[in-house]
């Protein structure tokens, strides 16, 4: 309702958990990491909790997009069952078949040992087998017991599961008891997600109202952002319920800026301890907020579809399998930013900012063989394909085609990366894909949603599975970006120019502060706050301005490059 009224193109503080506003804090990439290290540990628990809504299950869904291809996930996401069941539960996540038996009538080895053969036999060909269990704080004692029992399962060199447990803060409490001692001392890793520091609570604000199409100041004051982190301790969902009805509110009021008693009115009709605000005091109008109260309700229904979907996955291949055989079995300062970067010809700088690339409809089933048939070999092809749906020329009999793309300040990019970095950098690019031992194919992905990819096999669309692009990718993306004027390579210390004068006012723009003076050098300060915008896109702080930066920087001051399309049509 209110995202006209504010320059944006939709809602930006949905709970539904979307990938497109994926905000990765230093505690979430720390979260992540300890995740990372207990999947190589050897097997036993590894152990996540954080507040309500602090974004364990968006640290979950970027565990589970970078998990190696040659590993086996169960997920159970409602933990509210008794031994028997958590058995049964697990053998149909790793989609293991058992006995069926008459209600009443199984047994914990009904299921136990064809896990274990299961287990042995995925060990046998290189494959690894993880069960992540979310909300495990809602997990019995003798349910926890035996999931302590099921790391026993083991050869001689190593364990063959890895359990990682997600939960609130009470499962720590609950490791901490006697009874659960042994299985306290296996786990291997653990962190405890804490809440956005205000800083944090700032820039995921920021960061949301962007990706949501802001091109403008965020309506909210630094006096507000602060009162914000206050109301919802930094808890990320809070701050999405909180925010969501504040700009509703402005907008009834015909109010271009969020104040403090826009926010004080939304706490309290969606928070009961709203800052010691008097609810009763607010009761005569809450009328105003009712539809909001819809809006959210709806949301909350979306993100627990959500939970039923949160990850798709083929059945478990033997590595001697290719992908067409699986395949067959499971189917403003920010204008000024921009203005620094040229429009190179045949771009027209009057187009929204973030056109999308057009699929071909309908959008087909993915068919391995004969996506592998029609695929490209030579990268070269893929090259032009891709600089076609930048409306620019490459010359594809050039051993380097993407030499004649830097009189048009376009730049070429190459880089080993994740699901969850090319859904932040948002834009078409080429994947590198294998089928068996036979050599790559170079497909153009065109559509990243949720659950699904869309790949282009020369005119026609496919849509794959996550967890059959996980099978068939190593990481490996290419894609195009707009260059500032004069960049040739990463800005190093002393550097001056141009480049340094569109990097400097990006980066005031994404702060919410003045343009600064043209003619400054690349010293340590620029590099701090490069560091910093790095950091809050969930890039490798380093400090050093490369392509991936620029991308970034570029994506949130509006400059027209071509994204990535977030819905498919059904064939």
């Amino acid at each position: 309702m209110y995202a006209d009224y504010f320059g944006l193109k939709q809602a930006p503080f949905s709970i539904a958990p979307d990938p497109r506003y994926l905000f990765m804090s230093e505690r979430h990439r720390e979260a992540l990491a300890h995740l990372l290290y207990g999947l190589g540990g050897g097997g036993g628990f590894v152990l996540l909790t954080g507040e309500i809504g602090a974004g364990k299950t968006t640290v979950c869904r970027c565990f589970l997009e970078q998990i190696p291809k040659l590993c086996n996930v169960a997920y159970i996401f409602n933990p509210k069952l008794t031994v028997i069941e958590l058995m049964r539960s697990v053998c149909d996540e790793f989609h293991i078949p058992y006995p069926q038996r008459e209600p009443g009538t199984a047994t914990v080895t009904d299921y136990l040992d064809p896990l274990n053969a299961f287990l042995l036999s995925t060990h046998a060909v290189g494959q690894n087998n993880v069960l992540i269990i979310d909300e495990a704080q809602n997990l019995s004692s003798d349910v926890l017991e035996q999931l302590r029992l099921m790391t026993n399962l083991e050869t001689s060199e190593r364990k063959l599961l890895q359990i990682v447990l997600i939960g609130q803060p009470e499962l720590r409490e609950m490791l901490a008891r006697p009874e659960l001692k042994q299985l306290a001392q296996r786990v291997i890793a653990r962190f405890h997600l804490d809440a956005l520091s205000e800083a944090e609570t700032a820039q995921y604000i920021r960061h949301r109202l962007v990706v949501a199409g802001l091109t403008g100041p965020i309506p909210f004051s630094a006096d507000t952002l602060r009162r914000i982190h206050r109301l919802c301790d930094g808890v990320p969902r809070r701050i999405n319920l909180l925010c969501d009805r504040a700009l509703l509110g402005a907008y009834a009021s015909h109010q271009e800026i969020v104040d403090r008693g826009v926010v004080d009115k939304a706490a309290g009709e969606v928070f009961d301890d709203a800052g010691g605000a008097s609810v009763s005091a607010l009761s005569a109008r809450r009328g105003t907020w009712w539809l909001a109260l819809a809006v959210g309700m709806v949301a909350v229904g979306v993100a627990g579809w959500w939970a039923g979907r949160l990850f798709e996955r083929p059945s478990a291949p033997a590595s001697s399998t290719s992908v067409a055989e699986m395949t067959s079995r499971a189917a403003s300062p920010a204008s000024a930013a921009a203005a620094m970067v040229s429009t190179p010809a045949g771009a027209s700088a009057s187009e929204p900012a973030a056109s999308t690339v057009a699929a071909v409809s309908p959008v087909a089933p993915f068919d391995a063989k004969l996506a592998f048939e029609r695929w490209p070999r030579q990268e070269n092809e893929a090259w032009v394909a891709l600089a076609e749906s930048w409306k620019v020329q490459l010359d594809a009999s050039d051993r380097d085609p993407c030499r004649s793309l830097q009189a048009q300040q376009v730049g070429c990019a190459r880089m080993t990366t994740t699901l969850a970095v090319m859904r932040q950098l948002d834009r078409p690019g080429i994947v590198t894909l294998r089928d068996g031992n036979g050599p790559p194919a170079y497909a153009l992905l065109t559509s990243l949603t949720a659950d699904s990819a869309t790949v282009q096999v020369g005119t026609q669309p496919m849509r794959m599975s996550l967890g059959m692009l996980a099978v068939m990718w190593g990481g490996e993306f290419a894609t195009l970006w707009r260059t500032p004027t004069d960049y040739r390579a990463p800005l190093s210390d002393g550097g001056t120019g141009p480049v340094v004068d569109a990097l400097a006012t990006q980066l005031a723009a994404w702060a919410g502060e003045p343009v600064p003076a043209r003619g400054r050098a690349v010293d340590a300060e620029l590099k701090v706050r490069v560091a910093a915008f790095q950091r809050a896109q969930g890039l490798k702080p380093d400090g050093i301005a490369g392509p991936t930066t620029f991308m970034q920087l570029n994506r949130i001051s509006g400059v027209d490059e071509p994204r990535l399309s977030s819905a498919t049509t059904a064939p």
